[in-house]
């Protein structure tokens, strides 16, 4: 009995020492930050000088910032069109790449390879892609007579095109991961289910909408979350291309804290601003999660 009680103790105290390296270091680079943050958004605090406690004065000082507002607008602008097209395309994508062809390994490379691209190098593909008079967009657009030098669209100065523009980029940018995680979701679907429809006289179209996509629900879902959260999080690639213009139009809520914080040294402010995003994030997890739940 002692013998059971030792090796026990023995297999705990092993598995306590394999495991505290890493609480020791998620306690100090996550959850410390974390709670430091929280104390830092309820002080009036410029990084140089003492922190000044103000309680929620930069939470009420938020609310009524009609530049944390219109940025908060832009952000879920960006995600209300981002997001949908990423996880539409990427499915189409992982659709034609999982087929029987002998260019299957060729389409899945050239669909993934744009997401190798760091965010200066796939910024500045945009940049020139969508430039005036010399981009790549423009030009061809030249050539087939479409527009001449006078009426060429402006995609990156235009408010209303330069939002499209960011989309796209994005979106070409970011399509090879979720692409990688449908095209593992379809390869799990066992073929016997889509010969047994086949045999029973389901067509391609019946064989797509009642038994893959049904199949990959937890996929979708997966895919909608983890876009979700990256477009809310959206800055690189806006910072590098528009710089939030033209007039502050592109700028979303990341970028504007960004600014608070290392512009305007407000660090108390950036930091409410921070929680108040990560509120936003926690609630729409928590609802896609319900949303799956009562699917399931």
């Amino acid at each position: 009995m002692k013998t059971k009680q030792v090796y026990k103790k023995r297999e705990t105290l092993m598995g306590w020492a394999f495991v505290l390296p890493f609480l020791i270091l998620f306690t100090v680079f996550i959850i410390y930050p974390v709670v430091q943050g929280v104390w830092v958004s309820l002080n009036d605090w410029s990084l140089m000088g003492r922190l000044r406690f103000i309680g929620l004065g930069n939470y009420q000082k938020m609310l009524g910032d009609k530049n944390f507002w219109e940025a908060l607008q832009h952000t879920c602008l960006f995600v209300v069109f981002c997001v949908p097209l990423v996880v539409i395309l990427s499915l189409v994508l992982a659709l034609l790449a999982n087929r029987k062809t002998r260019f299957r390994r060729f389409l899945r490379t050239s669909f993934y390879l744009p997401g190798i691209l760091s965010v200066s190098v796939a910024s500045y593909v945009a940049q020139y892609t969508f430039a005036p008079y010399r981009g790549l967009i423009n030009g061809i657009l030249e050539s087939l007579g479409a527009v001449t030098t006078k009426t060429e669209p402006l995609w990156l100065q235009d408010p209303k095109l330069v939002w499209a523009t960011i989309v796209f980029m994005t979106g070409w940018w970011t399509l090879g991961f979720p692409m990688l995680l449908y095209l593992s979701a379809l390869q799990d679907i066992s073929p016997e289910i889509m010969e047994a429809a086949e045999v029973d006289g389901a067509n391609a179209r019946q064989r797509l909408f009642q038994i893959t996509l049904p199949l990959l629900k937890r996929t979708i879902y997966l895919v909608i979350m983890l876009q979700v959260i990256a477009s809310f999080k959206v800055f690189g690639q806006i910072r590098l291309i528009t710089k939030g213009g033209p007039a502050n139009k592109t700028r979303p809520l990341i970028m504007y804290i960004y600014q608070q914080a290392f512009d305007k040294n407000k660090l108390g402010y950036a930091a409410a601003m921070s929680y108040a995003l990560f509120l936003i994030l926690i609630v729409c997890t928590i609802v896609q999660l319900k949303l799956q739940k009562g699917d399931d």
